[in-house]
């Protein structure tokens, strides 16, 4: 079971995705009436065109197929790739009926672009961007003949598709910009400020997730309550910026220490909280000790002197200390006392000189 938390950023943002698919036929209808109006206002004779009525009724049913049926349901970004080739190959075939008369239709092709832009990314944008370029030079071929691939025709091209790559770009700058800003915002609900570790609020949901799958598995996990011992003494000594460095090298100790498998959080003030999954109470008591020794082996520099950290660990395990989480947890942190309350001499900071 996975606890990286890329993992929850791509859940949520595919549901993003599956929304903005379900909301994409709106899209699709109007410009399936944008069309429409066009052509039978404009070109009255397009109605009696037989051709052109089977583009639009096809385009129709393309619209309720893909949005009434299951048809890509679970690959979404297939779904909507499929949809934009779709709305580019029916705007193709429209323009091409309608010749000359339909140019102020080409400005509907904003329409795939923006929908690739927005829910598709850079590379996707391009691609449509070359499609759609294809495409008009491909309209003029049909209109005047293989003698309309000339300078000029380029030239025409480059004045119309200029506006195109230029909200192109917009769009996709602004996805991206929208996109960072809630992978941010997402990382800050989840992490600790200083350590940036998971902070309490992301642990117990993880650990009730890796609970629910020992329990299902029959298997094993450990908790571990890890507690900055004198930390108050650093504080008070050297200050405060000493005590937060004390604290990010214990928190970086911890991660070196687990797998990625593992949940390592700061459950708040000097203490922090370390959910080793299929690991029973043996080994972790092990670990315990390999994290004691770790992190006194590693010195703060304060000035011209070291500092050794200590840290008292306590461990629970499932099943045999409890059946819940919140067990386990009272019992690594009972555990974790009765360790601070052994070490000989309890109240004093080991200091060296440099």
């Amino acid at each position: 079971m996975s606890r990286d938390p890329r993992e929850r950023d791509f859940e949520i943002d595919q549901a993003q995705l599956r929304g903005f698919a379900h909301s994409f036929s709106e899209v699709e209808w109007l410009l399936l009436i944008l069309v429409m109006l066009f052509l039978f206002v404009t070109q009255p004779e397009m109605a009696r065109n037989v051709i052109v009525v089977g583009i639009l009724v096809a385009f129709a049913v393309f619209i309720l197929l893909f949005r009434y049926t299951r048809i890509l349901a679970k690959r979404t970004a297939s779904k909507i790739a499929v949809e934009i080739l779709v709305m580019v190959a029916f705007l193709t075939g429209v323009l091409a009926f309608a010749g000359a008369a339909g140019g102020a239709l080409v400005n509907l092709y904003l329409l795939p672009i923006i929908t690739a832009a927005l829910a598709l990314g850079k590379r996707a944008t391009l691609l449509v961007m070359a499609l759609v370029v294809g495409c008009y030079f491909l309209l003029a071929t049909l209109e005047a003949g293989i003698d309309a691939l000339s300078a000029d025709l380029a030239i025409r091209a480059i004045g119309v598709m200029a506006p195109f790559v230029l909200v192109a770009f917009l769009t996709t700058l602004l996805a991206e910009n929208i996109h960072t800003a809630k992978a941010r915002i997402r990382a800050l609900s989840d992490r600790d400020e200083l350590t940036m570790l998971y902070n309490m609020r992301a642990f117990k949901k993880l650990a009730e997730r890796e609970h629910e799958g020992a329990m299902r598995r029959g298997d094993a996990y450990s908790i571990l309550m890890v507690d900055v011992d004198q930390l108050k003494g650093i504080n008070d000594t050297y200050g405060h910026e000493a005590g937060n460095r004390a604290i990010q090298m214990v928190a970086d100790a911890l991660l070196r220490l687990t797998r990625s498998s593992d949940i390592v959080a700061r459950y708040g003030g000097d203490e922090f909280i370390v959910l080793l999954a299929h690991v029973d109470g043996e080994i972790a008591r092990d670990v315990a000790q390999r994290i004691r020794n770790v992190v006194f082996a590693t010195t703060l520099e304060v000035g011209v002197k070291i500092v050794r950290i200590k840290v008292s660990v306590g461990v629970g395990a499932f099943p045999e200390d409890g059946s819940s989480v919140q067990a386990i947890m009272t019992v690594a942190d009972r555990a974790m006392y009765k360790d601070k309350e052994i070490k000989p001499p309890a109240g004093k900071l080991v200091i060296q000189k440099v």
